[in-house]
């Protein structure tokens, strides 16, 4: 049975599906298919149901919870750190009100985390594509920009600023860790079919935190702008405990995440969110 397994194009995803890649990993009775896209685009996909296994963000699963459910393996979780706000300027915090501010798309957790920190509406967000994101804002066609994946390590060559890290700043209002992205499997394949998916996915976590060196080298060939060592620094970021398993704090963080989204009408009331394990 084929199975489109969707995911991102950068290290961490890279990292994860190693093992399914490189073929230590028994696929069971799939035939897995990588497919490789930017998350924006994995999102708006999986709006519509297109493929079997797919990384999301979590801003976008109460706009797919009927046709997804969430695997308890694959987060990417960002504990004490996360997506940043760059310029080329330094600012507080409030200064990025009714400031023109470049994001990577309107269903990243990254622009739902920056809406709760400065409320619906208060600034006027662009989509840009996640990687041009820094060099946009380094021209001055935005006042800030809203960076993830590997920029989140890189921007300081291009002589941007910090202004918050949202990691930080839910951390240090919550308590949690700010669920960024996760895996999700299509309801339709069935309970079983399911359980036994998400079993495999996390067979390749573990074979890539088993084998890191190797796993972190066949990543690089997606780490725009990193070398080895950076890899690695991103790579356990996002590849970590927290990718074999939410965890009780992580299954919180999402809960947490998501209803305040709702209260603040930023995303669908998601109800009580069930993990597939």
């Amino acid at each position: 049975m084929r199975i489109r397994l969707a995911h991102s194009p950068d290290p961490d995803d890279a990292f994860m599906f190693y093992g399914l890649a490189c073929g230590a990993v028994a696929p069971g009775p799939y035939q897995f298919e990588h497919v490789l896209e930017d998350i924006q685009s994995l999102n708006e996909r999986a709006l519509r149901g297109e493929y079997e296994v797919t990384a999301i963000s979590i801003h976008a699963y109460p706009h797919v919870a009927d046709k997804y459910a969430l695997t308890s393996c694959g987060s990417s979780m960002g504990d004490n750190y996360g997506p940043r706000v760059v310029a080329r300027e330094r600012l507080a915090v409030e200064e990025l009100r009714g400031r023109r501010i470049a994001i990577p798309g309107r269903m990243t957790t990254a622009f739902l985390t920056l809406q709760l920190l400065l409320g619906k509406d208060t600034f006027t967000p662009t989509v840009v594509m996640f990687d041009q994101i820094p060099a946009e804002v380094v021209a001055g066609r935005f006042d800030a920009g809203l960076i993830i994946h590997e920029g989140q390590l890189t921007y300081p060559q291009l002589g941007l600023h910090l202004i918050v890290d949202l990691g930080v700043w839910w951390q240090e209002r919550t308590g949690l860790p700010l669920p960024l992205g996760g895996n999700v499997i299509r309801r339709d394949l069935g309970a079983a079919r399911c359980r036994e998916i998400a079993g495999i996915l996390k067979q390749s976590i573990q074979y890539g935190l088993d084998h890191r060196e190797e796993a972190v080298r066949y990543a690089l060939q997606y780490g725009r702008g990193l070398d080895e060592r950076l890899a690695d620094e991103f790579v356990g970021m996002y590849v970590n405990k927290w990718t074999l398993d939410y965890g009780e704090r992580g299954r919180a963080a999402v809960q947490r995440l998501l209803r305040e989204g709702a209260a603040a009408g930023l995303v669908p009331d998601a109800g009580e969110i069930g993990f597939v394990s």
